[in-house]
């Protein structure tokens, strides 16, 4: 009976630990889930009440504008440097048309593909697969640009049918305009006609009984040919098989190509269709589809050297659009798998293509790991409970472990309900015996050793735990960026530096070059012998290194004409902030293009003047000056401003005290302008320059830290430009988003 009541009690023990953990476990990921809060979608419809942009399995699919003198060599938007100063996009960048495009519009949406392009005239129309967020069906809308394509306004769906729709290839024949999208699961191909374009169509036409997945037509020689794939019958390679029909009109009667199916090869070579065929020069050239390490991987380009009746043949030839380097951190980073390239009638050439971040069950993959290994940590700790069960009843009973080979009757009672738990308490018990530790001088160490496992087995759940809260909450794993009035931009990342740190500033390219609307690094040389171009082979934009003549920190801000970006970001020398910090930061930046918006936040206040750091300015409710380690500005405002008559006297005093000019910025901006000028973005992860690099190089400006130098600056500031910018006072907590909490 006292085996029984030892086990029993120790039962009790280990069940109420046990409960004890899994709440402790659950507030742990409760409170690990909102310090890391990462925006589930960033192509989140602007409107709260919108139930568009949700993540779903079949991608984040969104679609980007490219230009070209050929349908060969085209480039993205961004390279083209159009600027749009009404949503601040100085210069535009892809995606130009997302999810929250069409669910602002009130046509809640998940995403975006398969876009195809109409021109007339000078308006653009584009039509795309749209999957809708409450129906998890693909639909047809349509948008309009009148702007060669930077902006686009969503129209309305065009087509909602009982079946799934995607791939609406548009055409015109004989001053009728037609739209042929893919139906396969109605089991036919139809063509609908516009009544009223672009937003009304009636059925036309079930031009061929046979479910073509990803259909184009092409007048080529005389005859049309439709090409697509039929994935029905045995032997057929899914999105490795294509077959070609022609006829003498866009209505049929078709009839089979003589070697079909032309293509049933491995599915990434290419079969699957990619978009619309085009001639350039002659030749016809069909984009297809690479299916190989995920759906839609990549578009590749194929010249079409002979087709009739009878013969097909093709070459691949290069695509010309260069591949994403910022791996998920780009819009395209993870796929893209349609094109539709045409000639505008200025001669230029424009497509649409279509990119997601994420490859195909990405977030289904994310959502089991996530779950499994918080199952994983449950599973630990009622293990841990067992193992402290087992020690507690040896404890209790106070003597050493059975000899004989076999639990004691309350164990076997207990384990013989649970024939898992029973083999795990028996090896536990054999391990133990095996020690051989005598019951009197060995408990202590027993005892002490318990909880040693215990500790690390809790300890490990708690890291399973919050690893599984991590890929639950971090949506689809990437950095993406934040648009402003439905467009994204890009900036341009400035820092200054020396030879004498040249593996930290190798660092800190490889790391800013993906933050997502990053488009180029500019490196302002100040002194000693700059590095070959090839030492930043790794960087995902474009780096350029302008060497001054003379060493002065107020070559920052010096005018720099081929700088692309309205955007620019001056940052220290050193100091890490982590992508997703400096997209917020850039976005509100975007809403104030005329203030200083950063994430070291200082006061200046008192008579004379004096600064104080981000926690005794918290105390006083408020600052009024952005300071050294990253701030954004508008480029040419800043350079005009801090290279005025006005600054002259300001330059000469960061020149003598070889600092300050983040605060000579502060003041000349306050000076300018009748509202406030500095604007705080709090970062979620960022490293003080000074505290990283431990050298000269971060000059101690830390806002914990005003040095000597410094405040002699703010003297001399002020009595040269007044105490103005002590009245600019802004508040913490302002912004809606909490982002400046």
């Amino acid at each position: 009976m006292s085996r029984h009541r030892h086990f029993l009690a120790s039962a009790g023990g280990a069940l109420l630990f046990v409960l004890s953990c899994l709440v402790a476990l659950a507030f742990v990921a409760s409170l690990f889930a909102r310090l890391n809060s990462y925006p589930r979608y960033s192509y989140a419809s602007s409107n709260p009440n919108s139930t568009g942009c949700n993540l779903d399995g079949e991608g984040s699919w969104s679609v980007g504008v490219f230009y070209g003198d050929s349908p060969l060599s085209l480039k993205p938007i961004e390279s083209w440097n159009i600027w749009r100063n009404s949503s601040t996009a100085c210069p535009v960048a892809n995606p130009v048309f997302t999810c929250a495009s069409t669910s602002d519009a009130g046509s809640p949406s998940n995403f975006i593909a398969d876009p195809f392009l109409y021109i007339d005239g000078s308006s653009l129309y584009l039509f795309f697969e749209t999957k809708n967020s409450i129906t998890m069906q693909g639909d047809i809308g349509v948008a309009k640009s009148s702007d060669n394509g930077s902006t686009w306004e969503h129209l309305g769906i065009i087509l909602d049918e009982e079946w799934h729709l995607s791939y609406p290839f548009v055409f015109n024949y004989r001053g009728q305009i037609y739209l042929m999208p893919e139906g396969s699961k109605k089991g036919d191909l139809r063509l609908y006609r516009a009544v009223d374009f672009p937003l009304k169509w009636i059925l036309e036409k079930v031009i061929l009984d046979r479910p073509l997945i990803d259909t184009f037509m092409v007048n080529y020689q005389g005859m049309y040919w439709l090409f697509g794939s039929d994935w029905r019958g045995s032997g057929v390679i899914k999105n490795g098989q294509l077959e070609i029909w022609y006829s003498s009109s866009p209505f049929g009667p078709w009839k089979p190509h003589g070697r079909n199916p032309i293509h049933n090869m491995d599915k990434s070579l290419g079969a699957r269709n990619a978009g619309r065929p085009f001639v350039y020069n002659g030749s016809l050239y069909r984009p297809g589809q690479d299916c190989g390490e995920t759906y839609g991987r990549r578009v590749r380009l194929f010249e079409i050297l002979s087709l009739t009746v009878d013969e097909y043949r093709e070459i691949e030839v290069p695509l010309g659009i260069e591949e994403p380097k910022k791996g998920r951190n780009a819009w395209n980073g993870a796929r893209y798998h349609q094109l539709d390239a045409q000639q505008l009638p200025s001669g230029e050439w424009i497509a649409v293509m279509d990119g997601d971040r994420v490859p195909s069950g990405e977030n289904l993959r994310r959502l089991i790991i996530g779950y499994s290994l918080i199952a994983a940590a449950v599973a630990l700790v009622v293990l841990a409970g067992a193992v402290l069960c087992v020690l507690k009843c040896l404890l209790r009973r106070g003597s050493s472990l059975p000899q004989s080979g076999t639990p004691d009757d309350g164990l076997a009672a207990a384990t013989k309900a649970l024939p898992l738990l029973s083999c795990i308490l028996v090896g536990l018990l054999g391990l133990l015996k095996k020690l051989s530790w005598s019951s009197k001088s060995k408990v202590g160490v027993r005892a002490c050793v318990g909880r040693l496992v215990l500790g690390v087995a809790l300890l490990s759940a708690v890291v399973i735990v919050c690893t599984g809260v991590y890929y639950l909450r971090r949506g689809n794993g990437v950095e993406e960026a934040y648009p402003w009035k439905g467009q994204y931009s890009q900036f341009t990342l400035l820092t200054m530096a020396s030879d004498a740190y040249p593996r930290n500033l190798r660092k800190l390219v490889k790391h800013y070059s993906r933050c997502p609307s990053v488009g180029e690094i500019v490196i302002v040389w100040n002194k000693g012998q700059p590095p070959p171009a090839g030492d930043f082979h790794h960087s995902a934009v474009p780096i350029r290194i302008r060497v001054e003549a003379q060493n002065s920190l107020n070559n920052r801000f010096k005018a720099d004409p081929l700088i692309k970006n309205r955007g620019v970001l001056q940052l220290e020398f050193g100091a890490m902030v982590g992508c997703n910090d400096l997209e917020r930061g850039f976005k509100v930046w975007r809403q104030y293009p005329d203030r200083i918006v950063g994430f070291f936040p200082g006061l200046a206040d008192g008579n004379p003047l004096t600064i104080q750091d981000e926690k005794l300015a918290r105390t006083r409710s408020g600052y009024n000056m952005i300071l050294a380690g990253a701030a954004f500005v508008d480029g040419q405002l800043a350079s005009g401003r801090y290279w005025s008559e006005e600054a002259i006297s300001g330059r000469k005093i960061v020149d003598r005290f070889s600092d300050c000019e983040d605060i000579l910025m502060n003041f000349l901006f306050a000076n300018m302008s009748s509202s406030s000028t500095a604007e705080f973005v709090r970062p979620a992860e960022a490293m003080d320059p000074w505290e990283l690099s431990g050298s000269p190089v971060g000059r101690g400006r830390g806002m914990a830290r005003a040095s000597p130098a410094r405040m002699n600056c703010l003297i001399e500031f002020s009595k040269t430009y007044g105490s103005r910018l002590a009245g600019r006072k802004s508040e913490f907590g302002r912004r809606e988003d909490g982002w400046d909490v």
